[in-house]
């Protein structure tokens, strides 16, 4: 059923009441219905595509853990005091100084707002500035060293040398991944104390009493420029701490990532495991489905039903040719084709290659539109006729090869 990002943001943070019958020990009572209260789950994980609306859950999600207090602001206080998230807008809190007169300097700026000055204050007052540097170097390199600056306001960024001489190289620029790599290490190290400070039972025992009201912990694709090494050990070792979580502390993790998923579908066995996808009826509404069945989804088998919607439903957008193009590449390399074209109808004139095959040329030209003049803003009939031609084809491969 179709759904509002406000209403799964609150099928996320709401307890289901289910009816039950209950059949009493002695003969001849008919059964009587009870109603039996199930809790929010303590980790729900949600696949989706990138532009399904992930950051704007969280968003919605956040705004229902914490209203606003008024129509003008926000009770930054109340926020953080009720839930901890990390989205795109986490990211856009720190932006490059790129020191253009002297190009000698360039400096990571920390945007200053009540969120981030809280954060930074709260791992220094806990002493955790040098675990932000310990995590950072554990994904990236152990020589990339950031500096942070005395007020907490900047970051710089050099490459320890080891030797006597120097003990950093001059400050440079980090990569956009890096940079992500940064941002996540910050929000992990607060996530990591959050943990470890609400696992003393007792609140007045706490090295802080800041996090006694935390109800949830909203993570929206932390994975967006590892490599697949570093993915999987961040899958774990998040898990790894979520689940050394003692606490009442919730969980809601998002991503557009397929290892990512399948990573933490494999370390939560009693998640709560949905996909998230975009309502074929509205633009405006979704679908959160849920996974009951107890192995991780195979991202190309969804990419499949996706394409036979697609194609049984006439709705089909450019998007889709990406999938197939994407599909296509998986199946050749399991079968052991040099090209995902040779996977497609032979046509008189093309190559063994399949690439001077004319529906891999339609594929392409939805993929790879080099020229914004080129740019194709719909699917025209002959080219749906052709996808829907292609997603049975491919159908019939995989019906061929059961293995896969």
């Amino acid at each position: 059923m179709s759904k509002t990002l406000t209403d799964i943001a609150k099928q996320l943070s709401t307890p289901i009441a289910i009816k039950k019958k209950v059949r009493e020990e002695k003969g001849g009572i008919p059964p009587k219905e009870v109603e039996e209260v199930k809790p929010v789950p303590k980790v729900q994980l949600i696949y989706a595509f990138n532009g399904t609306g992930k950051t704007r859950l969280s968003r919605e999600f956040k705004k229902l853990i914490a209203p606003k207090v008024d129509d003008e602001s926000v009770d930054a206080t109340s926020t953080r005091q009720k839930i901890l998230y990390y989205n795109a807008f986490t990211e856009d809190l720190f932006y490059w100084d790129n020191d253009l007169e002297g190009d000698s300097e360039p400096k990571l700026k920390i945007q200053p707002n009540t969120y981030i000055d809280w954060l930074f204050s709260l791992l220094k007052d806990l002493g955790q500035d040098g675990n932000i540097v310990k995590y950072f170097q554990h994904y990236t390199n152990d020589k990339l060293t950031p500096s942070f600056s005395a007020d907490l306001t900047e970051v710089t960024f050099s490459f320890k040398r080891g030797d006597s001489e120097s003990e950093n190289s001059e400050t440079l620029k980090i990569s956009k991944g890096e940079e992500s790599n940064f941002i996540w290490s910050v929000f992990y190290t607060l996530l990591d104390q959050v943990i470890t400070i609400l696992n003393v039972a007792d609140s007045t025992d706490r090295e802080t009493n800041q996090f006694d009201q935390l109800e949830y912990v909203f993570i929206d694709d932390p994975v967006s420029s590892l490599d697949e090494n570093h993915l999987i050990q961040l899958a774990i070792d998040l898990a790894k701490l979520i689940k050394s979580s003692q606490s009442n502390l919730k969980f809601v993790i998002t991503t557009h990532n397929p290892l990512f998923y399948n990573v933490m579908y494999n370390e939560f066995s009693r998640a709560q495991k949905y996909i998230l996808r975009k309502s074929e009826s509205t633009a405006t509404t979704y679908e959160l489905i849920q996974q009951d069945y107890d192995s991780p989804f195979s991202y190309h088998l969804y990419l499949k039903n996706e394409l036979l919607a697609a194609a049984n439903s006439g709705d089909i957008h450019k998007y889709h040719f990406n999938f197939l193009r994407n599909v296509l590449e998986k199946t050749s390399t399991f079968l052991g084709y040099n090209e995902w074209g040779q996977l497609l109808p032979a046509v008189e004139g093309s190559d063994a290659a399949g690439k001077a095959n004319p529906y891999a040329r339609i594929i392409n030209l939805y993929n790879h539109d080099k020229h914004s003049a080129d740019e194709i803003k719909e699917v025209n009939e002959d080219h749906k006729r052709v996808f829907k031609f292609l997603v049975s084809e491919l159908d019939k491969i995989y019906k061929g090869n059961r293995q896969y």
